[in-house]
């Protein structure tokens, strides 16, 4: 016995065409984590890139607080199918904290504190397409949400967007992180839905 009506498709959820295929909007901001949420904090915390020789690039949180800020003001995209259009944000260029950084790698595996990792390919972390950020919409970034500072990556499913970031390791070959190891896309582009590996 079939449990739906022919041509049920479900209660209406808002769209957009800044909605990438298979995704709802909504105007909520949904809490998922891999794990506990740490507690970081500030007087310990600690931001380093790691480039493929192994010299370190460190920043103290009053160093990265007294670099140039950036609003970046875009659209994200959970790979659980929720989209969030206009969110605002405050944080530094990855452009800024790569300046220095000598390197030829291309990729980043991105490292926090609790463990989670996550792997990109460098040139999405340059050209004015990633940040560090530490407020969303004026306030403090909560700790749910990844504060006191995570990864923006806004073209890429969130779970690129590794929250309560504290390294980024530059490769010269492309490393899996957490969910890309249990069979999430290695790149996670929304607008082509890959969601998982094969996609």
């Amino acid at each position: 016995m079939s449990i739906f009506s022919p041509g049920f498709q479900g209660r209406p959820r808002p769209q957009s065409d800044r909605t990438p295929p298979g995704q709802y909007l909504t105007e909520d901001f949904p809490v998922l984590s891999a794990g506990p949420t740490p507690r970081v904090d500030l007087t310990r915390w600690q931001f380093s890139i790691t480039n493929e020789t192994g010299r370190q690039y460190s920043w103290s949180w009053p160093q990265f607080m007294s670099l140039a800020q950036e609003r970046p003001h875009v659209d994200i995209h959970c790979v659980t199918r929720w989209s969030k259009l206009d969110t605002n944000w405050q944080g530094v260029s990855l452009d800024d904290l790569l300046e220095t950084v000598e390197t030829q790698a291309e990729f980043a595996l991105v490292s926090s504190y609790g463990g989670y990792t996550t792997n990109l390919p460098l040139e999405d972390l340059t050209g004015g397409k990633a940040w560090i950020v530490h407020t969303f919409g004026g306030q403090d970034l909560d700790p749910e949400h990844g504060g006191p500072a995570r990864l923006l990556v806004p073209h890429l499913y969130f779970w690129k967007s590794a929250k309560w970031v504290k390294e980024i390791r530059l490769l010269d070959y492309d490393e899996p992180g957490f969910w890309e190891s249990a069979g999430y896309h290695s790149y996670g582009d929304p607008w082509r839905e890959q969601r998982y590996q094969g996609d």
